[in-house]
């Protein structure tokens, strides 16, 4: 199958799982993680349709942005961001998914390059305690909300998670229905909230049941990564 043969599975996917959950096709965007992957593939992607792409490691990603600037692309981080990296990411990304805190978002405000509009955010939600993952417990992230919505250069638009890994289709719906629940309670409070991203390839029809607005896809649009890519990363 082709990376064009891929993308129209991973849409029929969607489509398919919104139907069964009573929703529209069209409620549900598709990120391409693009992560690891080779530039050719992306612009393969690309030519077949798809715009929204997803990158977790900033020099890695510059490269790309930088190789494919003259495809209208629309660039998401969504890697763990630290401190030293928020200029960089503030100026290429036109969204950033994987934002856990208030130092980050303020950095990411004042370092938004006055040329471009307003960044598009999303706080990175950690309902589960898992310590290998970065993201605002229940108990903070209002507060957190709270604080990007009121930076200038910044607009709030919901909230990023990945809960625990597991292959169990109703541990995935248990998972993401606590998280779509602090969603819809923080989109209660915060008007400019319309985004929740969870599901990723191996739960993704979980995700869409539980209501999600945006999927991140990796391997099932661009096949698995080469074996040694963590190793070839490593310096980013």
């Amino acid at each position: 199958m082709t990376i064009a043969d891929n993308l129209h599975q991973v849409q029929q996917q969607i489509e398919d799982a919104s139907k069964k959950a009573s929703r529209t096709a069209n409620s549900v965007t598709l990120l391409a993680v693009s992560k690891a992957q080779e530039i050719n593939k992306i612009e393969q992607l690309y030519q077949a349709g798809q715009k929204l792409f997803g990158e977790s490691y900033l020099s890695e990603a510059i490269d790309k942005i930088t190789a494919l600037q003259h495809l209208d692309i629309e660039w998401h981080f969504i890697g763990p961001i630290q401190s030293n990296k928020t200029r960089d990411i503030a100026s290429h990304f036109s969204w950033v998914q994987s934002v856990d805190r208030e130092k980050i978002a303020k950095r990411l405000n004042d370092q938004r390059p006055d040329d471009r509009p307003a960044l598009q955010v999303l706080a990175q939600v950690n309902l589960f305690a898992e310590a290998s993952k970065q993201g605002s417990d229940a108990a903070s992230i209002e507060n957190l909300l709270s604080f990007i919505s009121d930076q200038p250069n910044l607009t709030l638009r919901g909230i990023m998670s990945i809960p625990p890994a597991t292959a169990d289709h109703g541990q995935q719906r248990e998972q993401f229905a606590k998280i779509a629940e602090v969603y819809q309670q923080m989109r209660m409070q915060f008007p400019s909230i319309d985004t929740l991203s969870i599901g990723m390839s191996g739960d993704m029809i979980a995700a869409i049941e539980q209501g999600s607005t945006m999927v991140r896809v990796g391997t099932a649009l661009f096949g698995e990564r080469p074996a040694n890519w963590k190793q070839k990363l490593k310096a980013n």
